[in-house]
């Protein structure tokens, strides 16, 4: 396929999505799927791991299931201090739901866009951190949960002190509120994009790897790979740390 329009036809095919509408009513069709397939993939594992959890040896599966638990749970203890009961599952499915979105950049490049091509798709984008679309959902929706839980515990009066009267009095409050804008809106702006920008990089990398000659492929592949399981971990990390950090804070009630 790396042969099909040059080398500048085959990466805009590999980044363009599987859409349909125009401009700002488009949907993107591949992420939509490929991100209710990963999270029905996430939601089966835990689930039957938990149908047959046993008090006795665990089996694998248990272990690792629990271990990704234990270690999701530590971070939210260490750093939320509020009280709530659905930070600990949400942190967890942002995890790993963000890190099934990444994983999909290690299959290769070519793999289901041949098989897409093969049922008559012209385009199909694998990678649903790639996707702006993606990112900036998942990040608003923690954007949203910031003002729920800012509202929920300060109050609504509690919550308009806090936009207009911080950090420097009431008496600049226009100014307060236009400082506390900005740092609202540069919470899911900067979720999105960080997430966006690294998968984005990654896998064009994976695309110019699979433009070069068979032999040269392996030599680069392989340590670019490895390299690459770091960063799809960290990014999913950093997503769901930030978000805890986020509501941590939207639950502080001075």
């Amino acid at each position: 396929m790396a042969s099909e329009g040059g080398a500048t036809g085959y990466i805009v095919h590999h980044l363009t999505p599987l859409s349909v509408g125009e401009d700002f009513w488009s949907v993107h069709l591949d992420t939509l799927f490929f991100s209710l397939v990963l999270g029905a993939l996430f939601i089966w594992f835990f689930k039957s791991v938990a149908d047959k959890a046993t008090s006795g040896v665990p089996g694998l599966a248990q272990n690792f299931a629990e271990m990704i638990v234990e270690f999701v749970d530590t971070q939210v203890k260490d750093t939320f201090h509020g009280k709530s009961e659905v930070i600990a599952p949400l942190a967890l499915t942002i995890f790993c739901w963000v890190f099934l979105w990444n994983a999909m950049d290690m299959l290769p490049v070519d793999l289901l866009p041949a098989i897409g091509s093969l049922m008559g798709m012209s385009y199909m984008r694998v990678v649903p951190s790639t996707d702006l679309n993606a990112t900036f959902a998942l990040s608003l929706s923690v954007f949203f949960l910031i003002f729920f839980y800012s509202i929920k515990v300060k109050g609504l009066f509690g919550f308009m002190k806090e936009m207009t009267c911080t950090p420097f009095g009431p008496w600049l409050m226009p100014f307060n509120l236009m400082l506390k804008l900005v740092e609202e809106l540069a919470k899911p702006i900067s979720l999105a994009l960080r997430l966006f920008g690294n998968l984005y990089a990654g896998e064009l990398v994976f695309i110019l790897i699979a433009l070069l000659p068979p032999v040269v492929q392996p030599l680069l592949g392989f340590p670019w790979a490895i390299f690459h399981i770091l960063v799809i971990t960290l990014q999913a990390f950093i997503f769901m740390v930030l978000t805890i950090v986020y509501l941590s804070l939207a639950h502080e009630d001075h």
